[in-house]
């Protein structure tokens, strides 16, 4: 298993900086991860220091470039990357993650409720049925991370978002540009690399409040 040491190396590059208390969580939320993976498919990412940069790493990059307080929306959480993991740098965020497959949905209960986090929703709605049953423009954050069809999404997302509120997306290269085109009401800012990959990026996207 990975020292505290190890995970502060491995997230160097990211610009983090976790207290000790923070790396606890998160390498208890690994050990989950990787056991529970034996059993279920949460990710295709097997070995521990790959985990944490490719899932928490890129995650919580996200800390570095916008603020993140308020109530945050993760769409197609799966293993609860990037919602639950800012759960470990940002505590007093209100977090629901949607999730429609039930076996990863209780995998994110067991963690939530192995680290102690308060203040997080599991729900298995699709989009859709989420927006039908408890309407719009209620978060400041929605994040969507390995999600399929993100032009479609992109859209449909916004609609969760108060005035202001940021849609951020993890997107390969080439799925920038045709999510740009999708303007409805979001003012896209520049596409930011991801540290040690090439073709990862995230885009994010402003409510326009005029």
């Amino acid at each position: 298993m990975l020292s505290n040491d190890d995970v502060r190396e491995l997230l160097t590059p990211f610009g983090l900086s976790l207290t000790t208390s923070q790396t606890r969580l998160l390498l208890e939320y690994l050990d989950l991860l990787l056991r529970w993976n034996q059993k279920i498919n949460l990710t295709a990412i097997r070995t521990p220091e790959d985990c944490v940069t490719r899932h928490f790493g890129e995650s919580l990059y996200l800390t570095n470039l916008i603020e993140i307080q308020g109530r945050l929306l993760d769409i197609g959480s799966g293993a609860g990357f990037p919602g639950l993991a800012m759960k470990i740098l940002r505590p007093s965020l209100a977090v629901t993650l949607m999730e429609p497959v039930a076996k990863k949905r209780a995998f994110l209960k067991e963690v939530t409720r192995a680290c102690g986090m308060t203040d997080v929703e599991v729900t298995g709605h699709r989009a859709e049925e989420f927006s039908a049953r408890f309407g719009n423009a209620a978060y400041d954050i929605v994040t969507m991370r390995a999600v399929g069809e993100p032009e479609k999404m992109a859209t449909f997302a916004a609609r969760f978002l108060k005035p202001s509120g940021k849609l951020c997306l993890w997107l390969g290269k080439g799925q920038v540009a045709s999510v740009r085109s999708v303007s409805q009401g979001i003012l896209w800012g520049i596409p930011h690399p991801i540290p040690l990959s090439r073709q990862r990026l995230i885009l994010i996207g402003t409510i326009d409040s005029s």
